[in-house]
């Protein structure tokens, strides 16, 4: 069996973004809930809609990392780098 076979193995990835998904979901949404009501007690509601914009893009680009890759090509074929 060669060195790459090996290497290749040993890095099998299949289970991990589920894994690091159930690990640190729960941990952002508690975190995003916590800022959100500092922000609205403070009555910074500018902040507070600013905060909850970047915390939806970030949710989505974690819970479905394949729409960057779709984000991506689509602005290469918009920009005709296809």
């Amino acid at each position: 069996m060669s060195a790459h076979l090996v290497i290749a193995a040993a890095l099998n990835t299949t289970g991990l973004v589920t894994y690091l998904q159930g690990l640190f979901g729960p941990l952002f949404l508690g975190i995003v809930g916590i800022v959100a009501i500092f922000f609205l007690f403070t009555r910074e509601i500018i902040r507070f809609v600013q905060f909850i914009v970047l915390a939806i893009a970030i949710a989505v680009v974690f819970y479905t990392p394949s729409i960057v890759q779709t984000l991506a090509t689509g602005i290469a074929h918009a920009l005709g780098l296809h």
